[in-house]
């Protein structure tokens, strides 16, 4: 994504109209594969009712994670825009606890007081710091909160569960129609200015089609292994992205403030998937892998 967006890489500076365009090419993709070709089914269950309460709001925040995450990387490097989002389980409690879906507790305040303290770690060791782009990034975490939040109230109550082309099939277009309102008065006049509709086509199918792959392949992961395994792959590959990111872009960074912060942070995140984990177990909640997933979308287009 920084990498098209970036002045000295493809110099598409329009996060907005990028994600908009990744959320058309997926919901186009899911019709054409469903409907069209009908290689992939599309479960059934789905009602007008639910699509209102459900999809909406989920889609929603889908499209507000993507477009302030996205447009956080116009300010701020990869690895760092990823050392932020570890402060997501701290949200995603925080909010929970005001939902009434979670309950407050020393042990957890303690993991959310040791994520906040390494992120806080990892921004003071950060050379050239942006603070628009730090809001930026909080937005989209808060975003990516509430649509977590979004999901346990209006879905998971429901006993809704789709597959994940189905997911994608019903989130994409609403996600897209919520971005395109906002493109329209804050980027589509600017990118008019500049001629930036002259985006060169095989980039464009190329970073669209990774996209979709990718958010795609997450939901066939959360498929096909435990929920254990998910946690620790997500661990893992947001260390990858940070070292990734320092070795291709040259703007990015690390220090080893940044890092130590950062190592805190991720233990953190650690103690919390654990202290997930065991309650899930006990509520019986880990179920058979080869299940349906809920209705839900990653934000891995943001990455």
């Amino acid at each position: 994504m920084q990498w098209v967006l970036s002045s000295k890489e493809i110099n598409f500076p329009y996060p907005l109209g990028l994600t908009l365009l990744h959320m058309v090419f997926s919901s186009v993709l899911c019709f054409m594969l469903t409907k069209i070709f009908k290689i992939l089914k599309v479960e059934e269950g789905m009602t007008a009712e639910i699509y209102a309460t459900s999809v909406v709001p989920i889609g929603s925040m889908f499209a507000m994670t993507l477009w302030l995450g996205n447009t956080a990387y116009l300010y701020i490097s990869v690895a760092f825009a990823q050392m932020l989002k570890a402060i997501m389980p701290v949200a995603v409690f925080v909010l929970g606890v005001a939902a009434g879906l979670e309950i407050m507790n020393c042990r957890m305040l303690l993991v959310m007081s040791v994520i906040s303290f390494g992120v806080l770690v990892a921004s003071y060791g950060e050379i050239d710091i942006n603070w628009v782009g730090v809001v930026y990034q909080m937005g989209g975490v808060v975003g990516e909160a509430l649509r977590l939040i979004f999901m346990e109230i209006l879905v998971k109550r429901k006993g809704l569960k789709l597959n994940p082309i189905s997911v994608m099939y019903y989130v994409s277009p609403c996600s897209a129609l919520c971005l395109f309102f906002p493109w329209i008065f804050l980027e589509r006049t600017k990118m008019e200015e500049h001629g930036s509709w002259n985006f060169p086509p095989l980039v464009l199918l190329l970073n669209c089609l990774c996209t979709f792959a990718l958010n795609l392949s997450v939901f066939l992961v959360i498929t096909h292994t435990s929920a254990l395994t998910i946690r620790v792959a997500g661990v893992v590959k947001d260390w990858v992205v940070v070292l990734l990111s320092a070795l291709l872009f040259a703007d990015t960074k690390l220090t080893i403030i940044n890092l130590f912060g950062y190592g805190i942070a991720i233990a953190g995140v650690a103690a919390y998937n654990n202290q997930k984990l065991k309650k899930e177990v006990s509520r019986g909640s880990v179920s058979d892998p080869e299940q349906s997933v809920p209705l839900a979308t990653s934000s891995a287009s943001s990455k």
